[in-house]
């Protein structure tokens, strides 16, 4: 399902079709073993039929290409509808593999259809797209960043609310030094991922190649630093500079140095860039681990 070199979204009709007896095998037991298939087995008389069919419609259009639908008129297809035991419309199967998988009776509304159409697609994972992510990893790791963005940018055109495509877009243009286009990504991120760890995560690593870009000079700093231990703002701004040049487990130990002397300093603005810099990183990545566990120490002392 998933191709790099097509990003954009399958036309209604290649999505939606009616169907009959004839093209039955084709439409809906072949299809499914590429995608899974629902079938709406309805009729032009049939009220509740009229309110559930663009319901199913819009819902799998939204979809993206995850699951197909197939139109089954029973007036005019009694045998297939027999044959599944159809026994009131409308009626929904859906297929995978061959094979039904899920069926419901009667309209529904919005909310349930949806649970039954992620059900569905669930059956059929997610087209190559967590392979794709991960590669698209391994080539920013492999500091391939114009590569990384194209794949995760095609990925987008698959999934456009995939957050961990999203955010891997955004340290792409990072890593090639688009801070500007970085920061474009993330004020455009879709509503329902725009508060998730992948994008939060980045709009840290914004803040902190921003302060990286006004870095001092490393050297002129740690001897300032070395001459007046208590000058807390040159500590700082050593961290900030050792951040620049991918000292990071060196500036989270001088940031806790200068919450270890005085945590108030410049309202908290040790912790503040501890938290930060923890944002920034996984979750379990070693560094973070490590500096939670000594930051936690320190304030319940």
């Amino acid at each position: 399902m998933f191709n790099l070199g097509d990003t954009t979204t399958a036309p209604k009709g290649a999505l939606i079709k009616d169907s009959s007896e004839a093209s039955f095998m084709v439409d809906v037991i072949d299809a499914s073993n590429e995608v899974p298939v629902i079938v709406d087995f309805w009729a032009p008389w049939c009220g509740p039929c009229k309110a559930l069919g663009p319901a199913l419609e819009a819902a799998v259009t939204a979809a993206g290409g995850k699951v197909r639908m197939v139109k089954i008129n029973v007036d005019e297809n009694q045998m297939i509808a027999g044959q599944l035991r159809v026994q009131s419309i409308p009626t929904v199967y859906a297929f995978w593999q061959g094979k039904p998988v899920d069926a419901f009776q009667g309209a529904l509304p919005a909310s349930e259809i949806k649970k039954f159409l992620d059900r569905v697609i669930a059956l059929g994972g997610d087209g190559g797209l967590a392979e794709a992510i991960e590669a698209a990893e391994q080539m920013l790791a492999e500091g391939a960043a114009v590569d990384a963005a194209e794949t995760f940018a095609a990925i987008l055109g698959e999934e456009p609310e995939n957050a961990a495509a999203y955010g891997g877009l955004i340290r792409s243009h990072l890593a090639l030094g688009n801070l500007d286009q970085a920061e474009v990504f993330l004020a455009g991120a879709p509503a329902a991922i725009a508060k998730v760890k992948e994008i939060e995560a980045t709009r840290a690593q914004i803040e902190l190649a921003k302060q990286a870009a006004n870095a001092g000079p490393e050297q002129e700093l740690r001897a300032a630093v070395e001459a007046d231990p208590g000058n807390h703002q040159a500590r700082f701004d050593l961290a900030t500079a050792l951040l620049a040049s991918g000292k990071t487990e060196e500036a989270v130990d001088a940031l806790l140095e200068i919450f270890h002397r005085d945590r108030e300093w410049n309202e908290g603005a040790a912790k503040t860039q501890l938290f930060t810099i923890f944002d920034a990183l996984p979750a379990k990545d070693p560094i973070v681990l490590k500096g939670r566990r000594k930051l936690s120490s320190m304030i319940f002392v």
